[in-house]
């Protein structure tokens, strides 16, 4: 009996630890043909939960919510005790002609708990308890108002922050959280409305947060100060390549990277490692990637890092540079310097990349087959990355994100 006791609890405590939850914005109002994205006026956009604690990542549930593939694939984020996730939509439906986009600056609050409280069941079910019943599934508690085009979104590590980049009005909308409750907050104005902030993270302890400017007019990586809930743009900014778009951070916080999505006519785009920790931080490495490189994502263990290419699988087949297939690449890190070790074919228009905490699974998000391709990945070896089954999804998915 003690035997059978030491089980249980073993199951329930390591269950949700063991568990990680994944959040995809899927889009349905768009799809790619031909080079040309076309509006689907009767598509439901969906958020999609995944267990990427799983071998392979498994689906756990889905919920309609506004999601959007304009902007950079870190439209999501989730809490670090996983009972939150934001997901900001950066264009809706015309209400007027639904044959037409808008911009929107709706971000959706929804409650993830339910999942961890199923994970918990599902590992009392497991040792035989009848009485376990399934937990009721994830749920919509909110939808806020940003900026115009809510684009990236982050929490602080402590959960208490959360700021949203609005692509399309060049201000960052701040959100106070406490428990479930996310309260607007204010914004932060760059002072130029075509600044085009696309992507932002904090800074492990809170104190800073990085916002890429990808518009013409600013290129460049800002640096926001951050006292309890008052954020202010400073004066220092990072110069990278041409228009600097997905950026994530180490959980040290010496390095960030930052990839260049350039202007999609061909051209071999680049990826910049930002030394956070020198006396006078910079970027101190580019190099070239490839073709619209689209998501970037550091491994947790901050060994690797993951990128999606497009390669000119959005272009019309007219074009010279159009591509059939984008490629999964995966780089090693030492300091500032990085490595390519690891290469896989993927879909069209792909997206957004999450790797599991033990940094050996990593999932891509793929537009144009509405799927999340999934890898093992097995550090620097010959074929590193094996293919796992790929989880389908109610539309493009489109943004993705893990706690972080």
């Amino acid at each position: 009996m003690r035997a059978s006791i030491f089980a249980v609890a073993t199951l329930l405590s390591a269950a949700p630890a063991a568990a990680q939850l994944a959040v995809s914005a899927n889009d349905a109002k768009v799809k790619m043909v031909n080079g040309v994205v076309q509006t689907v006026k009767d598509g439901k956009d969906t958020v999609a939960i995944i267990d990427l604690g799983q071998n392979p990542p498994k689906l756990l549930a889905e919920v309609e919510a506004p999601a959007s593939v304009v902007g950079p694939p870190v439209s999501v984020a989730v809490s670090p005790n996983e009972t939150l996730a934001l997901v900001t939509a950066a264009e809706a439906i015309d209400p007027a002609d639904p044959t037409k986009r808008v911009p929107s600056d709706k971000v959706t609050v929804i409650d993830l708990s339910p999942l961890k409280t199923g994970l918990v069941e599902r590992a009392k079910r497991l040792v035989g308890k009848a009485s376990a019943t399934a937990a009721p599934p994830p749920k919509v508690l909110a939808t806020l108002t940003a900026g115009k085009g809510a684009a990236g979104v982050s929490f602080n590590k402590a959960g208490t922050l959360a700021l949203v980049a609005n692509r399309g009005e060049g201000t960052v909308s701040i959100f106070t959280v406490a428990g479930t409750t996310v309260t607007p907050a204010g914004k932060v104005d760059f002072g130029n409305p075509n600044a085009g902030p696309s992507a932002i993270v904090f800074t492990p302890d809170g104190k800073q947060a990085l916002v890429t400017l990808d518009g013409e007019s600013a290129n460049r990586i800002a640096v926001l100060s951050i006292d309890g809930n008052k954020v202010e743009v400073t004066k220092r900014s990072f110069n990278a390549g041409i228009r600097p778009y997905g950026i994530d951070i180490t959980k040290a916080g010496d390095v960030a990277v930052v990839a260049n999505i350039g202007r999609s006519q061909g051209d071999a785009d680049t990826m910049s490692i930002i030394d956070l920790k020198a006396p006078n931080p910079r970027v101190a490495n580019t190099v070239t990637v490839g073709a619209t490189p689209e998501g970037i994502k550091l491994s947790p263990d901050g060994k690797y890092i993951a990128v999606t290419l497009v390669a000119g699988t959005n272009l019309p087949d007219s074009s010279p540079f159009a591509g059939k297939g984008g490629t999964l690449q995966i780089w090693q890190r030492s300091g500032t310097g990085v490595t390519r070790v690891a290469d896989a074919p993927i879909g069209r228009w792909c997206q957004g990349i999450a790797w599991s905490k033990d940094s050996k699974t990593v999932l891509a998000q793929c537009m144009v087959e509405e799927e999340i391709f999934a890898f093992r990945f097995s550090g620097i070896t010959s074929k590193s990355l094996q293919k796992l089954p790929s989880i389908k999804t109610k539309g493009g998915p489109a943004g993705i994100r893990t706690a972080e």
